[in-house]
């Protein structure tokens, strides 16, 4: 299920806890569509910019959790989590995690919520800082955990960026967040070895990098395959495949280029 950015009817307050590059490009889009917005960093030096603009700057962690019913955390990890949470009330609260974790912290950080009585709902996000508050640049946030919660706060959690609830798991939004970042750093991966493959041989270097993303992109739709989606057609062989693998790994080893890379993406299409 997925929501493009809704201007509340009436801007709900918020808490937000968390004001690096990402945090920082939330808070400026809450505050752009009038939402009362309470905020705290561990570096106070970062919050000028957002008081200037109408936010209210909380001391402690805890003063700003106590400001608002709607608590979000965007920070470096989930200890970070737990160290600004230390000393707050969350009795009452609703909490909404958006500090990438795993599947199992944030399983143990919605049970920890619960705990101190507050409801909790985790979040993914699968877009940068640049992103935010730009509804044609396709990001969104994966949310799981509490559908109440999600129900409740929807049109606030809308407004920075589009919203995707995956269900009542509380892990399952860190699932679908690092199994795509995986895809994504494997891909990136596999692009510099491509570029390492032609380095130093003459080959215009601006060009290739267009000839790269552009081959990519054509591709990308047979991907789906891997996951569970639609398999395209393909003609190749099992015979021509395994030959068409040694001469990538023959054409690394010519150009001094390591084959770590191919020899893993080997072993996961086998199985091993």
């Amino acid at each position: 299920m997925s929501d493009n950015i809704v201007a509340s009817a009436s801007p709900a307050p918020l808490t937000l806890l968390g004001l690096g590059s990402m945090g920082a490009a939330l808070a400026r889009t809450w505050l752009a569509a009038g939402h009362p917005l309470t905020v705290w960093n561990r570096s106070p030096g970062r919050t000028a910019e957002l008081a200037a603009a109408g936010a209210r700057v909380a001391a402690r962690a805890a003063e700003a959790v106590a400001a608002s019913p709607l608590v979000v955390t965007c920070l470096l990890d989930d200890a970070s989590v737990r160290a600004a949470l230390a000393e707050a009330d969350l009795t009452g609260k609703d909490l909404v995690d958006l500090t990438t974790s795993t599947p199992a912290e944030s399983r143990t950080r919605a049970a920890w919520a619960n705990e101190r009585g507050a409801r909790f709902l985790d979040g993914g996000i699968m877009a940068v800082p640049p992103m935010i508050g730009v509804p044609e640049a396709g990001g969104y946030v994966f949310y799981s955990g509490s559908r109440e919660v999600f129900d409740a706060h929807r049109a606030t959690l809308a407004v920075p960026v589009a919203t995707r609830y995956v269900g009542a798991d509380p892990g399952f939004a860190a699932l679908h967040d690092v199994a795509l970042l995986s895809a994504m750093t494997a891909m990136f991966a596999g692009a510099r070895h491509a570029a390492a493959l032609v380095a130093d041989s003459g080959i215009d270097q601006k060009e290739f990098g267009t000839l790269v993303a552009d081959w990519l992109t054509a591709m990308a739709p047979a991907t789906a395959a891997y996951a569970g989606g639609p398999v395209p057609d393909d003609p190749t062989s099992a015979a021509v495949a395994e030959a068409g693998d040694a001469a990538l790994l023959r054409t690394a080893e010519e150009q001094g280029v390591g084959t770590a890379l191919l020899l893993a993406s080997a072993g996961a299409m086998n199985g091993v």
